[in-house]
């Protein structure tokens, strides 16, 4: 996981135009639904290691969350290759079976 106070946008312009996989979580300190999921994150991401986990304070990265339409939090944006391929943005609280169930569709795999 790259942590989510140590990136410029530009960087993480940089991170999801290269190749491979890369799964953006947007979160917040002060939110709650962020909370909810964040203990349950490691074993997210370790389960889906074929993409390279990046946390992203949306407050902080205000400019490229808007960029990406994400306004809502907790949201998770995929990319491949440098282009997005999906999305679970919205403003609700999500449950790891929620999470993982995008991202094995994502995957092409029943959820």
């Amino acid at each position: 996981m790259t942590p989510m106070t140590d990136l410029s946008n530009a960087q993480l312009d940089d991170i999801i135009k290269k190749d491979g996989k890369v799964m953006l979580f947007f979160t917040a300190t002060w939110c709650p639904d962020c909370a909810f999921i964040k203990p349950v994150m490691p074993q997210i991401e370790s389960k889906y290691d074929q993409y390279q986990w990046v946390h992203v304070d949306r407050d902080a990265n205000i400019d490229f969350a808007q960029e990406l339409g994400v306004m809502g939090i907790p949201s998770f944006v995929a990319f491949e290759n440098g282009k997005e391929i999906g999305r679970f943005a919205n403003a609700d609280r999500k449950t790891r079976q929620e999470v993982e169930s995008f991202i094995d569709k994502l995957e092409g795999q029943p959820a």
